[in-house]
């Protein structure tokens, strides 16, 4: 009896699971062919090369202090090692700080990134899930960003739609 009862809920998950639809998007496909994402990867690009560059002249700064006290410590009164001291690791601390500001989990450089991606990736999201409604798909994979997708029938790859919907030719 059990084994029937077995049987049939496998039968009956068999069926419902072949109904299910889903398709394939391949996201970086898609972000290549939008003009702005590469617009927004080229500002951060910038902005952060400028950052970066803020950043090492403050170390620079730092390790050119360091060295001269190298060379001039010996000449020093004590009162004078300290306060250079002090400012040596004052200057460390203050490039450790901007490092920080400007690429640390929620430094400027998140915030622009976010501010220039989302929606970017708010529109494709709405336009996947007016695809998907249209469609009747219960599940879209990226095939981009899963490797667990060995194939992926070109027939169930939306990317191409995605990209007319957004009002980009490919």
């Amino acid at each position: 009896m059990r084994k029937i009862l077995l049987l049939i809920v496998l039968c009956a998950s068999a069926m419902t699971m072949h109904a299910q639809k889903f398709a394939l998007l391949d996201m970086d496909y898609i972000l290549k062919n939008i003009p702005a994402y590469e617009r927004a990867n080229e500002q951060l690009a910038q902005v952060s090369k400028k950052w970066q560059a803020e950043v090492e002249a403050l170390q620079t700064e730092a390790q050119t202090m360091y060295k001269d006290y190298q060379k001039e410590v010996v000449f020093l009164s004590q009162e004078q090692k300290k306060a250079r001291q002090d400012a040596i690791m004052e200057k460390e601390r203050e490039a450790s700080e901007l490092k920080k500001k400007y690429f640390g989990p929620e430094g400027e450089l998140f915030k622009k990134r976010t501010a220039l991606m989302s929606p970017i990736q708010e529109e494709i999201y709405n336009a996947v899930s007016e695809i998907a409604d249209l469609r009747g798909y219960q599940l879209v994979l990226d095939r981009a960003s899963d490797s667990g997708i060995i194939f992926g029938s070109p027939k169930v790859d939306i990317s191409s739609e995605i990209l007319s919907r957004l009002g980009y030719s490919n």
